[in-house]
């Protein structure tokens, strides 16, 4: 029996829409990265971007477990000496919620070309509307 192979023209993208309001950050994050890899689906090949577009949204409202609020910090530097800048998980939440989830999403996916296409289908949102109307989201619940 020979395993088949799928070819990225011949893949069908569905779109999925989650609420992510009182659910856990990392629990989330985890199920979202295996939809956007396309592991859910039984033609998976790991070199190809099988997975399907994701919308989060809510993503102000998601939780984390223990003493993560203060004691989980996120880094970025501006690339000039002394240009580290960090800032802790409440904060975060507070200022731009939506970059927690896309930060946890991101460091699930692979590090290279096809992890940054995979990045591309995932959308998040930090309150409950969203611009995809259009394309006919259905519901996902984990």
């Amino acid at each position: 029996m020979k395993t088949y192979v799928v070819k990225p023209n011949e893949i069908v993208r569905d779109w999925y829409v989650v609420d992510a309001k009182g659910k856990n950050l990392g629990r989330l994050a985890s199920e979202i990265a295996q939809i956007l890899k396309g592991k859910h689906r039984p033609f998976y090949t790991p070199n190809v971007d099988c997975g399907d577009h994701v919308i989060i949204v809510n993503a102000g409202k998601i939780e984390v477990t223990g003493r993560k609020l203060g004691q989980k910090l996120y880094h970025r530097h501006s690339m000039y000496p002394g240009g580290l800048h960090t800032i802790s998980l409440s904060k975060q939440l507070v200022e731009h919620p939506t970059r927690v989830l896309q930060a946890a999403v991101k460091g699930m996916l692979p590090k290279n070309r096809l992890g940054r296409a995979m990045m591309k289908k995932l959308r998040i949102y930090a309150t409950a509307d969203h611009p995809h109307q259009a394309q006919s989201p259905k519901p996902l619940e984990f």
